[in-house]
Parts: structure tokens; C-alpha cells; sequence
């Protein structure tokens, strides 16, 4: 097993215990935030506020239900995850390759994950960027290149700093300015409560919305976010704290993170629902939807969507390549330090490409669906690995899953692949 990596300038003192250990790491007790909120901010995307407005506008608050069950999905995986980088001070990649001993299963699953992390991630790199270009174009009318090339400066500089605490910075200040300009357009347009509880718990799915359906699930239960968090953990809460201690406030983290993730995509639905879906209105892309809101909010619409759409693309183009650096290193065996070479030519590989795709002209909207497709199809493949690692009592001890967490786990599991399994049907034209 790999040793144990101490966070860079920990000052915690060899004797500290419990709550102590938190004041000595920082000199404060840190709050049990950061990690959470980074992987809310990761899918709370262009893809994900582009979904959710069609869906809205479409289906009215009638799919609520599956935004929920993703939350409760995503916070399951995620708990898992954070527990697993915790306990055993690897990430995700890592301990996937301590459980596959054979030769064999270990070329199988490094092919998988750097194919679904590698494509995944430039593709929402790609599609990201280029929804954040155009939110600002519009508002500016600033060529839309010169935005893209801008943004992944910006981009770039903030992934070179190797800095944990800084993107933490950054991502979730971009949440609370999501998490604001979609509540009160929602609080303005006033869509109907009643029936938006009813669509939260009472699932159904209209003709034709299980592509949807799946859509919606796919842009909150991402791959990559798995990897993302086994890490994250480990540099906000660093060696030397207590497990237990560190466990109960990365559990409270993702929770209440993830949770304020899923109401700000139930929002954004909630907004389409009241300004498009009661007034007979459609949308095709998210734009639309600042046509539907110039009677509610004025000449202030454009930059209020515009800003919107800045902060969700921002905070998802930083997270995939994040994401596929600390995935693709550990799974590898390269150190998922961000400052290492190794980690270092991933995630510039990644926003090269993710670059690329923006630049070419490609539509947006035709990159997020390819995106969201792959996702959807690759997830059971690595929910299945988690399961798997944290079922590994060599490997977690006191701290593997038990009866509950599994029942959970493998309920997710066999509900993402079931879905994908459709979506695979469905591509090759089987229901006809």
C-alpha cells in the first residue's frame, strides 16, 4: 500500500487528538466545508442548467423526482468515496489498484477509468468552456475565441497553483453566485408550489421524457467527481487529524453540499416551470429562457442568465481536468499531488483538448449531450468499482461499508446500469 501522504505545510503537532488536531493543523478550527461544495460546483454545469431549463419548460416540475433521486444517489457515492480517501489516505485510483492484484483485471481498469475520465473530461472541458464563451459573448459582444482562449488562461493559472485552499476559494463563491441569481428568479417568476412537491415525490415519466430522465441524472451522478472527492478529502482534512472526527464533518459536507447542489438545479426548474411551461412557451437551449424572463426582470435579464451560466460553466471546466489528475495519476501510479509533472501534463492535456472542441465551432448544446451520454453510460462501470473497493476489509477495516451503506450502494448501482442499458438500446435503435 502506498504511504500515507502528508498535505503540504501541515504544522499538526505528533501528540494532537479529536477536535485539537483541527485547531493545530491551521492554527483555527476548520469548517466541515470545501470538498462538498467543489463537487457541487462540478456538476451544476452548462449541461446540467441547460437540462434542467429544456425540462422545465417541457415537462413542467413532472421530473423533479429524478433531480432528488440523483442528489440522494450522488450523496451515497460520495460519502463512500470521502470515507474511502479518509481511511485509507489513497484516492480512488489508487486503491483500485491495490484491490486488482491480477495483472490482467489492472490493465481492464486502468483502460476503463483513463477512457471514461480522459474523454469525459475533455468533453466537458469542451462543452463547458464554450457554454461559459457564449454566456459572456452575448452580454459583451466580445468575439467568442478570444473568451474561450481567456477563460482557459484563467483556468490554467488557477489549476498551476497546485493550491487546494485556492480553488476551494474560487468554486465556491461561484455556488453562492449560482445559488442567488437562480433563487431569485424563481422567487419572481413564483411558480406553483403544490405541484412543484408533487413532481419532487411522486415519480413519473411522461411519453417520451426517459432520455431525459436520464439526462437529469446524468449531469449530477458524474464519474469523475468519485475520483475527485477520494482526494479533495485528504487535502482538506489532512494527516494527523482524527479519522473519526475528519469522517463526520467530510460526512456533513457532502450531505449539505450536495443537497444545496440539487436545489439550485431544482430551481433552475423551477424558473423554466413557472416562465416557460404555464405560459405554453418551449426551449431548445438555455438562452431561451432570457427571453421568457424580459418581462419578469427587463433589460436586467441577458446578464443575470449571463451570469448564471458564467459561474455554472466556470466552476465544471476547472473540475474536469481536476478531475481527470487526480484520476487518471492515482490510477496509473503517478502521484496525484497537483503539482507533480505527471498530474501536471494530465490536466493541461485535458484543457488542450477541451480547448479544441470549443474553438472548432461545434454546437455546445451537440458536446454537453455527447458528454452527458458518455457519463451516463461509464458510471455503473465505476460505481461498481466503489462498491467493490469499499466492500475490501483488507483495504478499509473498521471503516468498509456496512449493511446499510451497501444496500444503498448496490440499489444505485443496479439503477444507473439499468438506465445505461436502456440509453445503450436506445442508441443502437432497439426500441424501434
Amino acid at each position: 500500500m502506498p504511504e500515507s501522504r502528508r498535505p503540504e505545510g501541515s504544522t499538526v503537532p505528533p501528540g494532537a487528538s479529536g477536535p485539537d488536531r483541527s485547531r493545530a493543523a491551521t492554527g483555527r478550527l476548520r469548517l466541515p466545508f470545501g470538498p462538498g461544495l467543489i463537487i457541487a460546483a462540478s456538476f451544476i454545469g452548462p449541461g446540467t442548467i441547460t437540462t434542467s431549463i429544456v425540462t422545465g419548460a417541457s415537462y413542467g416540475f413532472t421530473l423533479a423526482w429524478a433531480v432528488v433521486f440523483s442528489i440522494l444517489a450522488t450523496i451515497v457515492l460520495q460519502e463512500m468515496t470521502g470515507r474511502l480517501g479518509l481511511a485509507t489516505r489513497l484516492s480512488l485510483g489508487e486503491a483500485l489498484r491495490v484491490v486488482f492484484e491480477s495483472r490482467i483485471a489492472r490493465a481492464v481498469m486502468v483502460v476503463l477509468v483513463v477512457a471514461a475520465i480522459g474523454i469525459g473530461g475533455a468533453s466537458y472541458a469542451g462543452g463547458d468552456t464554450t457554454g461559459t464563451a457564449l454566456a459572456l459573448t452575448t452580454v459583451t459582444g466580445l468575439d467568442v475565441r478570444i473568451v474561450v482562449v481567456g477563460i482557459l488562461l484563467l483556468i490554467g493559472v488557477l489549476l498551476w497553483t497546485g493550491s487546494y485552499k485556492a480553488i476551494e476559494v474560487v468554486l465556491t463563491a461561484m455556488v453562492v453566485i449560482l445559488g442567488v441569481i437562480f433563487l431569485v428568479t424563481a422567487v419572481v417568476v413564483r411558480p406553483p408550489i403544490g405541484e412543484m412537491l408533487r413532481g419532487m415525490f411522486v415519480p413519473t415519466v411522461p411519453p417520451g421524457a426517459l432520455l431525459t430522465t436520464i439526462a437529469l441524472i446524468g449531469t449530477t451522478v458524474v464519474p469523475y467527481n468519485l475520483f475527485l472527492q477520494s482526494s479533495l478529502v485528504q487535502e482538506k482534512w489532512g494527516r494527523g487529524l482524527d479519522p473519526d472526527v475528519s469522517m463526520r464533518q467530510s460526512r456533513t459536507d457532502t450531505v449539505v453540499s450536495i443537497s444545496v447542489g440539487g436545489l439550485i438545479t431544482l430551481v433552475v426548474m423551477a424558473t423554466a416551470f413557472g416562465a416557460m411551461y404555464l405560459r405554453g412557451m418551449t426551449a431548445e437551449t438555455g438562452e431561451d429562457l432570457t427571453q421568457a424572463l424580459e418581462p419578469l426582470l427587463g433589460p436586467a435579464a441577458p446578464w443575470v442568465f449571463a451570469v448564471g451560466l458564467f459561474a455554472a460553466g466556470f466552476t465544471s471546466a476547472v473540475a474536469g481536468p481536476l478531475g481527470a489528475a487526480y484520476a487518471i495519476s492515482g490510477t496509473i501510479g503517478r502521484s496525484t499531488d497537483l503539482r507533480s509533472t505527471s498530474a501536471r501534463i494530465i490536466w493541461i492535456s485535458v484543457l488542450v483538448v477541451g480547448g479544441v472542441i470549443a474553438l472548432t465551432g461545434f454546437n455546445p448544446v451537440q458536446i454537453i449531450v455527447v458528454a452527458q451520454a458518455a457519463n451516463g453510460l461509464l458510471l455503473p462501470i465505476i460505481a461498481i468499482f466503489l462498491m467493490l473497493v469499499m466492500n475490501n476489509t483488507r483495504l478499509m477495516g473498521r471503516y468498509r461499508n456496512g449493511p446499510v451503506a451497501n444496500v444503498l450502494g448496490w440499489a444505485v448501482c443496479l439503477v444507473v446500469t439499468g438506465l445505461a442499458a436502456y440509453q445503450l438500446a436506445d442508441l443502437f435503435g432497439a426500441w424501434g
